[in-house]
């Protein structure tokens, strides 16, 4: 990619930018959150049209009018947030693009199946073909996504955040998988783990406001190095020293059943507590209940039996809006589709669980001044990155997305916290803010129920750590007693 410039309203998104993958080579792209990286990627993808600039492909100068003439030329992308019909199953999906399947307007599905098994074992990438989308975990999604790509005949492919959603384990396994792929096809990857950058990449190129900042050789520098290239500055990650007393109990969950959207127990006699001023960390391989109770703590799914207390007050099955009343804050997992409504503006997201609020609302009129207010002190506070608070928040990044969520549920003042997956997909500046953040109102007494399957994440902020397996918690350490392994074993379902 040669000398390629794009420009939307307000925003200079990708400024003379010049990058090359060789064959058997694997390019990692970092940079902050909204640096320009993805925006990249889509005009590689023919998603975008750069306004300047030229690609090359062999050395001959390519122009792609879409994402089919990109696949065509034997690119593939997994997107950060993936490109699937929630409501058709992963055969289905997978379908919709495989066109040599598509005989005279039918599809041979028995093809597709066949393709689908193929490519599975020679990568070893276990899907389920006849799984509905919307019944899967993020991690499988991901999987789904990956196994799609190289149905369709990816030679080269592009991968943004490919291991946001994946446990530890997980990850060491698609770093082996990605090395060996790189034998037949040359990859750019886009990550904010810089451990992983280390770990794959021959080359590394740092994007900052749309420029190149640097390229050079990934051996030649330490993710410590990286790090302050992308961001300017040292990156330190606070650590929870756990050296203070915590309070009463804020949250108790006692021997709750929750079904899953298969019919299945997603959460089998689940008991776990949370005292004020305390962070339990909640570790565990995607798909084991972790979606299920998150949603069953803030009323949008049903328990079966036993009982979600907070601060002395049963809500089990109470409505959200009871939830919320009650104190609760949530960062969910899915930012784009329940942490905002995407075509509502920044200064709309920023105020969607107060608006009916005296402070932003009188007699059925919104207050406009105190919400603009309102959003212009969030977006400096949290620094939110984006051309105006009048912007449509599902066109941000997906960090400055996730921004924008932990600035509406902090502002909030919460007595309690459920924070699932808060700085998955976000850099290494992000990550610390957000850190800081989380430590800071733990300080204040506010108890926060951490789930995240980033160990290191969970190890450095909780004071306690649970493990959840099949639906049940498998143990709880203290902060002092956890190791990377020790929580691997566990979270294999290998009981101590």
């Amino acid at each position: 990619m040669e000398h390629i410039t794009k420009r939307f309203p307000g925003v200079l998104a990708s400024d003379d930018i010049s990058i090359s993958v060789g064959e058997g080579e694997v390019l990692a792209l970092v940079g902050e959150n909204g640096a320009g990286k993805t925006t990249l990627m889509n005009i590689l993808m023919g998603l975008y049209q750069s306004d300047e600039g030229r690609i090359l492909i062999n050395d001959k100068e390519v122009h792609f009018r879409g994402p089919e003439d990109a696949f065509k030329a034997g690119l593939g992308m997994v997107h950060q947030t993936y490109m699937l019909v929630h409501n058709m199953t992963v055969l289905e999906n997978i379908a919709l693009g495989y066109k040599s399947a598509w005989k005279h307007a039918n599809i041979d599905l028995g093809e597709v199946r066949k393709r689908i098994d193929d490519i599975s074992s020679k990568y070893g990438l276990a899907v389920n073909p006849d799984a509905y989308i919307w019944q899967l975990s993020v991690g499988e999604q991901q999987r789904v996504e990956l196994v799609k790509t190289l149905c369709l005949g990816a030679r080269f492919l592009i991968l943004d955040e490919p291991t946001s959603a994946l446990t530890p384990q997980e990850t060491d396994e698609l770093i082996v998988l990605l090395k060996n792929m790189t034998k037949e096809l040359p990859i750019i990857f886009i990550s904010h783990k810089l451990q992983e950058v280390k770990a794959l990449s021959n080359k590394v190129t740092i994007l900052r406001h749309g420029k190149v900042v640097f390229s050079g050789n990934t051996d030649d520098y330490s993710s410590q190095e990286i790090a302050a290239k992308m961001t300017g500055h040292e990156i330190i990650l606070p650590k929870n020293r756990a050296d203070r007393t915590c309070g009463d109990t804020a949250l108790e969950i006692d021997d709750i059943t929750v079904m899953s959207d298969m019919k299945t127990k997603a959460l089998n006699g689940f008991s776990l507590s949370v005292r004020s001023g305390e962070i339990v960390g909640l570790a565990g391989v995607s798909g084991n209940g972790q979606r299920e109770l998150a949603e069953a703590i803030n009323g949008l799914r049903r328990t079966e039996s036993g009982r979600i207390v907070l601060n002395g007050k049963e809500i089990q099955n109470l409505s959200p809006h009871d939830v919320i009343a009650s104190g609760m804050g949530y960062i969910p997992e899915e930012r784009n589709t329940e942490g905002i409504v995407p075509s509502f503006s920044i200064m709309e997201n920023l105020v969607l669980k107060d608006i009916s609020t005296e402070k932003f609302s009188g007699k059925g009129i919104v207050k406009k001044k105190e919400e603009e207010e309102n959003a212009e002190r969030l977006v400096e506070g949290f620094d939110i990155r984006c051309p105006g608070i009048m912007t449509a928040a599902g066109s941000l990044s997906g960090g400055n997305i996730q921004k924008v969520i932990l600035a509406r549920e902090l502002d909030r003042k919460p007595s309690f916290l459920v924070a699932v997956y808060p700085t998955r997909g976000l850099d290494m500046g992000a990550v610390e803010f957000i850190h800081q953040r989380l430590l800071e109102i733990r300080e204040s007494g506010v108890g926060i129920l951490l789930i995240s399957e980033e160990l290191e994440e969970i190890m450095n902020l909780s004071d306690r750590i649970a493990v959840i397996y099949k639906g049940t918690v498998q143990k709880v350490l203290r902060q002092d007693e956890a190791t990377k392994e020790r929580l691997g074993i566990l979270m294999a379902g290998v009981k101590e």
